[in-house]
């Protein structure tokens, strides 16, 4: 009896949790949509994705950071991170729909090219390919960008969107978070923007986080460990996450200072509390705590796409270039460490020197 009773029990709270969440996923949770109806006919878009090659020995010999290294047809391009999972695959897809020609540059073919073929069932379009990149190594993004500068004609949409929160360190013994969401799509959009400001309205797009809210930068451990903090456990990752997306928005703040007169705009972003697989490296523990409060409150990739498609499609907004974007809105209050100049071009000119830019 006591069984049955402890099942009814079960099942009733099953059932009140699942209510509970539709219910917020319908009210309190749901996220504005782009309403731009811009179509991308002859545009292309390249999307790359957030998983990193096997993660660098901590052993492993710092690589000088001048070392460099040697390094896809005529349609405007359109360059998106994170294709083959989560919101990069959401944008891509929505990209397609509307008629741009889309490159998914990824680590993984396989998981590419499965989401090159979903795309093209779902669309109808035979416009969407596939580029081989690896953030995690600056000689891959190097090879991508003399790839695809070689293979296509232009590129008027640069989506930063692929982003991880897993520790180790890069192929050139960066921290792996900050190397992956941060210095790799630095690399990625230097290498590209002689190409955006030839097609005269060329978008950069950064999605980043409101984990911003709890980053900050330690220039002292990043020139001394090339790396945003110290420490390995599941908070210290997450806080070196939250950190990588303070970068992301002072990036982007710096690089509309640097692009003024050029045409090309530039737009960071929070895209929600989206599931998506970002933390499929978290311990054990870290994950049981975490994936019921993802369950419950987090929404879907294709929510969580909007804000991006926004900032990518939506006309007039050239006067909020270097701002953040929430809900497919600008935010103008963000906190002062996102708008620190001194900061933003501090880390532009190490930046720089780590990829070998600069002296």
């Amino acid at each position: 009896m006591n069984k049955h009773r402890m099942l009814l029990w079960l099942l009733l709270a099953g059932a009140l949790l699942l209510g509970l969440h539709f219910l917020l996923h319908r009210t309190l949770l749901r996220l504005p949509r782009c309403t731009s109806n811009v179509q991308l006919h002859g545009r292309t878009a390249v999307v790359t994705d957030e998983e990193p090659g096997p993660t660098a020995p901590a052993h492993r010999p710092i690589l000088g950071p001048g070392v460099l290294s040697h390094a896809t047809k005529t349609k405007p391009v359109e360059l998106k991170n994170g294709s083959n999972t989560g919101i990069g695959k959401a944008t891509a897809k929505e990209l397609a729909q509307r008629g741009a020609r889309v490159i998914l540059a990824c680590r993984d073919q396989r998981r590419a090219q499965a989401a090159v073929q979903e795309i093209t069932m779902e669309t109808g379009t035979q416009q969407v390919i596939f580029m081989h990149l690896d953030l995690a190594s600056l000689k891959s993004v190097r090879c991508f960008a003399e790839t695809f500068l070689r293979t296509e004609s232009r590129l008027d949409l640069l989506i930063n969107n692929a982003g991880l929160a897993k520790d180790g360190r890069t192929e050139d013994s960066f921290g792996m978070i900050f190397g992956v969401n941060h210095l790799g799509h630095f690399l990625l959009t230097v290498l590209l923007l002689d190409r955006l400001k030839a097609s005269g309205s060329g978008r950069v797009v950064t999605v980043a986080s409101k984990g911003y809210e709890l980053g900050k930068i330690d220039f002292e451990c990043l020139t001394t460990h090339r790396d945003l903090a110290q420490g390995t456990s599941g908070f210290q990752v997450f806080m070196k996450y939250c950190d990588s997306k303070l970068c992301n928005v002072l990036f982007t703040y710096e690089l509309a200072r640097r692009l003024q007169g050029s045409g090309v705009c530039c737009y960071s972003l929070h895209p929600g509390a989206i599931k998506t697989d970002i933390g499929r490296y978290s311990s054990f523990w870290w994950q049981l705590v975490i994936k019921p409060v993802v369950f419950l409150f987090f929404v879907d990739a294709e929510s969580g796409a909007q804000t991006t498609l926004h900032c990518a499609l939506e006309q007039g907004m050239e006067h909020l270039s270097g701002h953040y974007f929430s809900q497919c809105a600008p935010l103008l209050d963000v906190q002062a460490k996102a708008r620190d100049a001194a900061v933003a071009k501090k880390l532009w000119e190490l930046s720089e020197r780590f990829c070998g830019l600069s002296p």
